[in-house]
């Protein structure tokens, strides 16, 4: 299963390709327009969530409510195009049209940003071309695949919910979400407004966001993503890239500002030794095989263990302030304060959703490679059948 996206921040539409999903999955509009919205949320974003109201079409691959085990395209529609028609236009540039307003270039590369350097590496002296895909706007079309992908998990039983577990510093009690299964999760953080399970902090967290508002700054965070109803088994240890925490972690890492990621206890574990690290493992009639803890996050060896699957992920604080930082003008070289385009003061919420996703997709990714099917109720009939041997190893 495969997937590319297209489209830029202030273009026309952003686009996704998915390759590879079966036969007679349920998939409408309607459930990835839901996420969609998720991802507009959380306290802290900025003007741009205002203008936009994302929702997506299914333009093939689904009739009926069912796909067809063709490529799947999915279209979400920019709503700002229509003020960006002349600057982001696709035909060249009409004569008589003012150049300056046409192009509104940038010069100035903004600290953080992958402006000056994608300018360096693909011959931009205009940055725009650069930011208008670099930009975290891509990451839309990325949660509508991974809605597409977390519908095919749930038909097989895996569940999948992100949430925040610190933001400028402020951390929540983690022992509040340990004992809670997904769906307790998930109800609690999408009443919340930083999708923060611990209540007292997310007062404390919404407090930090708009003190850095007021500031002209930006703070960052960590969330965090937990799949339930994993079979043991998914991923591989014979090759590094067939191991399923390096897929995740991967995944997990391409998300825009995102700069490292741990499972299970994750750094901890340099401080602590191993019989307080490493998950004893037990056996019952009912459950099969499991562990006394999950300590590793539901992974061993590059494999799920059945044990559910906890992954995290650190957003830096966003480049783009409203309090610019230094930088220099590639035109002139001369020093000036960056430019400052549309921004959050803190993304961290939406960027949990963001998470759910990328990680969703990897996750069913996983499975269909390990239990290739071309029809839905071939794969259900694959797993459960893969559960049963499991149990009983």
């Amino acid at each position: 299963m495969r997937y590319l996206t297209a489209g830029e921040s202030h273009g026309p539409q952003l686009t996704a390709i998915i390759e590879g999903l079966p036969a007679q999955l349920h998939i409408t509009a309607e459930m990835i327009n839901k996420d969609l919205k998720r991802r507009q949320g959380g306290h802290g974003r900025g003007r741009r969530m205002q203008i936009e109201t994302d929702t997506v079409d299914i333009t093939s691959g689904v009739r009926h409510g069912k796909t067809l085990g063709s490529p799947i395209a999915l279209v979400v529609t920019n709503d700002d195009w229509k003020h960006w028609t002349h600057v982001m236009g696709i035909e060249p540039l009409v004569e008589g049209l003012n150049p300056e307003d046409v192009k509104r270039q940038i010069t100035r590369p903004r600290p953080g940003h992958a402006d000056l350097v994608g300018g360096m590496k693909y011959g931009h002296t205009d940055l725009r071309n650069v930011l208008e895909r670099s930009s975290a706007r891509e990451t839309t079309v990325r949660v509508a695949v991974g809605a597409v992908a977390k519908q095919l998990l749930s038909e097989l039983g895996i569940s999948i919910v992100s949430h925040v577990t610190e933001i400028g510093g402020v951390k929540a009690d983690v022992k509040k979400s340990e004992s809670l299964s997904v769906s307790q999760i998930r109800e609690i953080v999408e009443a919340d407004p930083v999708y923060c399970v611990d209540q007292e902090a997310s007062k404390l967290m919404v407090k930090a966001i708009d003190e850095a508002k007021e500031n002209g700054d930006s703070i960052g965070g960590v969330v965090e993503v937990i799949v339930e109803g994993m079979p043991a088994g998914v991923g591989s240890y014979v090759h590094y890239d067939r191991k399923l925490d390096a897929k995740l972690a991967m995944a997990v890492m391409s998300i825009n500002a995102f700069k490292g990621v741990e499972v299970g206890m994750g750094f901890e574990m340099a401080r602590k030794p191993g019989s307080q690290v490493h998950d004893e493992i037990v056996w019952d009639q009912d459950q099969g095989y499991t562990r006394t803890t999950n300590r590793l996050g539901g992974l061993e060896g590059g494999m799920s263990t059945g044990m559910p699957i906890v992954i995290r992920g650190v957003m830096k604080p966003i480049p783009t302030l409203y309090k610019p930082l230094q930088s220099v003008d590639i035109s002139t070289k001369e020093p000036f304060k960056a430019s400052i385009e549309r921004s959050d003061s803190c993304a961290v919420p939406a960027a949990s959703v963001v998470a759910e996703h990328v990680v969703a997709w990897e996750i069913a990714n996983a499975i269909l490679e390990k239990f290739h099917s071309d029809q839905m109720p071939q794969l259900v009939d694959s797993i459960n059948q893969h559960r049963a041997y499991t149990k009983e190893f």
